[in-house]
């Protein structure tokens, strides 16, 4: 990004709905240069066993809620919260704050000890807008699907019934809200190849401001 005629380091927030393609979005800027972090990663760092939001999540939820290990059966969780708006609301309480905290710390550092003069972090963040994080990033990107596509990737991957598929999509913001919001979107209803394409575009335009 260049201001004053000076390449300074950009942030990117990218989000959109579930199952519309933003960690496969986040890693190819990656592969394309950019730094990239992601809240999925960081909220598994919280509920680690070593950290009180574990401990917060088991007292709410109970001892069903862990794997034989020990460690937080996430999928179980989410089941749970898509379900019942009071349970989620209970664990956004116990997990956001710390997410949103440990995510401007990384942010902070990356603004204040850029890679290089120039560098862009990708921050794969699923509920910004949700969370009113907009300003926590320098433009948000958002990836985004049709209903129909998202409800079959969900139902391929998590092996899910439909009707539990359109119940989470319908939890969340509607996508043509973030849409209507965002300074960029990526549509992503084609083949890798379109969206790798669509990352391409969206990163020789990012590079385009740099003198």
């Amino acid at each position: 990004m260049q201001i004053g005629g000076l390449s300074v380091a950009l942030v990117l927030g990218i989000t959109g709905g579930i199952a519309t393609g933003k960690t496969t979005v986040m890693k190819m800027l990656g592969e394309l240069g950019a730094v990239t972090l992601s809240a999925d990663d960081i909220a598994r760092e919280v509920l680690a066993k070593c950290n009180p939001a574990y401990h917060e999540v088991v007292e709410r939820f109970g001892p069903g809620i862990l794997k034989p290990d020990g460690d937080i059966n996430r999928e179980l969780l989410a089941r749970i919260i898509f379900d019942d708006p009071c349970a989620r609301e209970a664990l956004n309480k116990i997990t956001h704050p710390r997410i949103i905290q440990r995510m401007q710390e990384h942010i902070d550092r990356f603004r204040s000890a850029p890679p290089k003069p120039d560098a862009v972090l990708a921050v794969e963040i699923p509920l910004l807008m949700e969370c009113g994080l907009e300003n926590m990033v320098d433009e948000v990107v958002v990836v985004a699907a049709e209903q129909d596509t998202q409800v079959g990737r969900l139902t391929s991957r998590s092996g899910i019934s439909r009707e539990e598929a359109v119940r989470r999509i319908n939890a969340q913001m509607p996508i043509g809200e973030k849409v209507r919001r965002a300074k960029r979107v990526i549509w992503n209803d084609g083949s890798l190849r379109d969206l790798a394409e669509s990352v391409e575009r969206l990163w020789r335009e990012i590079q385009s401001t740099k003198p």
